[in-house]
């Protein structure tokens, strides 16, 4: 899709203002997006040149804890809130590899996502996707697709990857994270992918890339981290630098952290389930 088509941009979307899945799109080099998103991913690779490479890292740890969550936790229902644009694999993709039954719920609050995602999963009987937003767990959780889709009484895995990041300390993002979760039954799952510092420079710098572009993109200390999975057990290895983490081989043989490149400590994974 291009600028020159006739419904472009699609209808309530505005172009002039970047948005971060239209951004994370750019930086992977997609079409979905406009000049304001280009000029904010060229403003990441001048201030992180490697940009890229993490964000190939987080689809990484997407793929990696999907397929955990699916083969070894048993899940068959997954809402993956803070979805963004279409990049494959995505979710369902991967999850049906393992189980082709495997229902997966997209979450988003960008209008474009809807719109991409809906003529993307059109003929898809196990996929849905909704417009709404992380601060609003009860919204997403009482969406009218969302209750007739996903069966409440069974677990659901919350897929929340490189989206806790754009809520800041003032919005509570603990609060939301354990609103999301409360109504979910035993053996429900939370996954999420966070920016961690610990004072390395490459941790502030996409942080400041992030935050200067749109007006987001929290790092914090990792036992602050830690705390979004209150009252979850985690699976081993816990939360981890993704270049490390591997929940389906918790005993693979793993860099050393200071072996590791500036950008791998950029980002960290962790699952936890619900007991």
């Amino acid at each position: 899709m291009t600028e020159a088509t006739a419904d472009w941009p699609p209808p309530g979307i505005d172009g002039s203002t970047p948005s971060s899945a239209r951004v994370y799109d750019a930086i992977l080099g997609g079409r979905d997006n406009f000049k304001a998103d280009r000029e904010a991913a060229d403003f990441f690779l001048r201030h992180v040149p490697q940009v890229k490479e993490c964000a190939r890292e987080n689809r990484r740890a997407l793929h990696r804890g999907v397929r955990y969550l699916v083969r070894e936790a048993g899940i068959d229902q997954i809402l993956d809130i803070g979805c963004g644009l279409p990049t494959e694999p995505n979710t369902h993709q991967i999850a049906q590899e393992v189980d082709r039954d495997a229902r997966v719920v997209y979450v988003d609050n960008d209008p474009m996502v809807l719109s991409h995602g809906r003529a993307l999963l059109a003929d898809d009987d196990t996929t849905r996707i909704v417009t709404a937003d992380l601060r609003d767990p009860e919204g997403i959780l009482e969406h009218p697709d969302v209750k007739a889709f996903v069966d409440f009484d069974r677990p659901v895995a919350a897929v929340v990857v490189a989206t806790i990041v754009q809520i800041s300390d003032h919005e509570h993002p603990d609060d939301l994270l354990a609103a999301l979760m409360a109504p979910l039954p035993p053996g429900s799952h939370l996954f999420l992918t966070v920016w961690p510092d610990t004072g390395e420079p490459m941790q502030r710098e996409l942080s400041r890339a992030c935050m200067e572009t749109l007006g987001t993109g929290w790092i914090r200390p990792v036992e602050r981290l830690r705390g979004h999975f209150a009252g979850l057990e985690m699976v081993p290895p816990g939360l981890e630098y993704i270049a490390r983490w591997f929940p389906e081989e918790p005993d693979r043989a793993v860099p050393a952290v200071e072996d590791l490149e500036p950008y791998q400590l950029t980002q960290m994974a962790g699952i936890a389930k619900k007991v």
